[in-house]
C-alpha cells in the first residue's frame, strides 16, 4: 500500500478527518432536533437515517469515481486544485462529463448543498439552545433572540482563515460523531440489544480523533508515533 499524498501526510488519522460527509459525519447527528419534529412515528427513523446514509454514500462514490476517471493520477488533480481549488475540480468534473447544461445543473446542486446545510445547522443550533433553556419557539421574537447571536458568531468566523477553520471543523465534526456513536452504544447496551454495530466504529473514530488532536498543529503537535500511543491510551480510558 503506497501513500500517494504529495507531502507524505499520514493516512491515519487524516483520511478519516478529511472524508466526513459520505462516510461518517457528526454534523448529521445534530439534525436530530429537526427530524424528530417532522417524523410522524419513531419507527420511520430507520428508513430516514439509513436511507440518507446510503444516498449520501452513493453521492460520495459517484464523485470519487468521476475524479478518478477524469484526472490522470494525483499530479493532474493537484494541478487543478492549485489552479482553482476544490471549486475548479467540481466545475471540471461537471462540465466535462455532463456537458454545459448538465454541468451547470450539477454545479448548482453542489452550491445548494452547503446553503441548505447552513440553514439546517442554524435551525438545529437554535432548537438545541431553546430546548436547553426551555425557551418557547413559536413567537418569532424569541426565535430571533436565539438566532441573532448565532448569526453574529458565524459572521465573525467568516473573517478567519478558512483552511484553519476547516481543520477545527473536521475535528469537531468527527468528535460529534464519536459522541453520537457512544451515546447510541450506551442506549443499545441498556436496552440489551446488539451494540457492536455502534461500539466498533465508536472505538475506531475515538482513536482517529484523539490521534488527530495529538498530532495536528492545531492540537498538541506531537510526533506521529507518540500521538498513536497517546490516542490509544485515551481510547482505552
Amino acid at each position: 500500500f503506497q501513500n500517494m499524498h504529495p507531502d507524505n501526510a499520514p493516512i491515519f488519522p487524516l483520511l478519516f478527518l478529511t472524508i466526513s460527509c459520505g462516510a461518517l459525519s457528526g454534523f448529521h447527528a445534530t439534525q436530530t432536533p429537526i427530524i424528530s419534529r417532522t417524523t410522524e412515528n419513531e419507527t420511520n427513523g430507520r428508513k430516514i437515517f439509513y436511507g440518507m446514509m446510503i444516498a449520501e454514500g452513493v453521492i460520495a462514490m459517484i464523485w470519487a469515481a468521476a475524479a478518478m476517471s477524469l484526472f490522470q493520477g494525483e499530479q493532474s488533480l493537484s494541478d487543478v486544485l492549485a489552479a482553482g481549488g476544490p471549486a475548479a475540480v467540481v466545475g471540471e468534473v461537471s462540465t466535462t462529463m455532463l456537458g454545459a447544461v448538465g454541468g451547470t445543473l450539477a454545479v448548482l446542486g453542489v452550491i445548494v448543498l452547503p446553503i441548505t446545510s447552513g440553514d439546517t445547522a442554524f435551525r438545529s443550533a437554535r432548537m438545541i439552545i431553546a430546548d436547553y433553556l426551555k425557551v418557547e419557539q413559536k413567537p418569532i421574537v424569541k426565535r430571533i433572540l436565539i438566532a441573532l447571536p448565532l448569526f453574529v458568531a458565524s459572521y465573525a468566523l467568516t473573517h478567519m482563515d478558512f483552511t484553519l477553520l476547516w481543520r477545527y471543523f473536521s475535528w469537531a465534526n468527527q468528535t460529534t460523531a464519536v459522541i453520537a456513536l457512544w451515546t447510541g452504544t450506551m442506549y443499545l447496551v441498556l436496552s440489551r440489544k446488539p451494540y457492536l454495530i455502534t461500539s466498533i466504529p465508536a472505538v475506531f473514530m475515538t482513536m482517529a480523533t484523539f490521534t488527530y488532536l495529538a498530532y495536528a498543529p492545531i492540537g498538541f503537535n506531537l510526533p506521529l508515533q507518540t500521538s498513536y500511543i497517546v490516542a490509544a491510551l485515551g481510547t482505552l480510558v
